[in-house]
């Protein structure tokens, strides 16, 4: 009996010095609650005493803070702390609670490790396909290379500038061919007056010189859009006939300028 009555005065003194012990921490957590709301409402009225460019938004947060925090120092204030029993019975079943959630806990974690980890494997996977098709590619560039390597020809600049010498000889004759057509479908559908007989014709128009063709006409103009590009007009004096400039005008083959109409130049179709 003696010894009983030992043992439940030792678990006495020892539940009371628990109690103690943590009604004394929580008294601290209060009193360090209390002086950061201090502190909370020291810095508001600093900052409307020296009417800081804070928005109302920040001023409504600050003040909903500090109405939370002496809100749940009341509740500190009146709370009765939770006294835990000292018996091996009480230890045990919170112990096996604590197991049960750290248990639980990680099951989830590993459950979400696992499916990271297959991700993690199928971009793996993806990745080294990736790289294989990149290396069959650059293996197959690399081959091509090769083959064409050893399939070129050295050919000597005497050879090419020969061949390019027959290229500019075929193309100014095929010029001279165009032209030589040009000039004379033109010279049959698009005569001079003087030459179709026409008498009202000449009496309407008396020029002070000899007309020139619509093919000389055109070739005067070529060779200035060629030759100067830069200031292509041709002034059109009395060898040219007006029929014919008009013509050339409808049809969009010549174009005035702007300020001079007596100035016309070639349409640059091959730009």
């Amino acid at each position: 009996m003696a010894v009983n009555q030992q043992s439940l005065m030792s678990d006495d003194i020892l539940d009371k010095e628990y109690v103690m012990d943590r009604k004394d921490r929580i008294i601290e957590e209060c009193e360090e609650l209390w002086k950061q709301m201090e502190k909370y409402q020291q810095e508001i009225t600093v900052a409307e005493g020296e009417r800081l460019n804070c928005s109302d938004a920040q001023l409504t947060l600050l003040m909903m803070r500090l109405k939370s925090l002496t809100a749940e120092y009341n509740q500190w204030l009146e709370r009765t702390p939770d006294i835990i029993p000292l018996n091996p019975e009480s230890l045990i079943t919170l112990g096996k609670e604590e197991l049960q959630k750290l248990h639980h806990n990680l099951e989830m974690l590993l459950s979400t490790v696992q499916s990271k980890n297959q991700k993690l494997q199928e971009d793996l996977r993806r990745e080294q396909e990736w790289l294989n098709e990149q290396e069959e590619l650059g293996a197959s560039l690399s081959e091509m290379c090769k083959e064409l390597k050893n399939q070129v020809i050295p050919v000597s600049e005497k050879r090419t500038f020969l061949e390019m010498k027959t290229k500019m000889t075929k193309i100014k004759r095929h010029k001279e061919k165009l032209l030589t057509s040009l000039g004379e479908i033109l010279d049959k559908h698009f005569p001079l007056p003087e030459e179709n007989g026409s008498k009202k014709r000449k009496r309407e128009y008396q020029p002070n010189a000899q007309l020139i063709t619509i093919h000389e006409i055109l070739e005067i103009l070529i060779n200035a859009l060629l030759h100067s590009p830069h200031d292509p007009y041709v002034k059109i004096n009395d060898s040219f006939w007006p029929p014919y400039i008009e013509l050339l005008l409808r049809t969009g083959i010549v174009l005035r300028h702007q300020d001079d109409p007596s100035q016309i130049r070639l349409e640059a179709f091959h730009q």
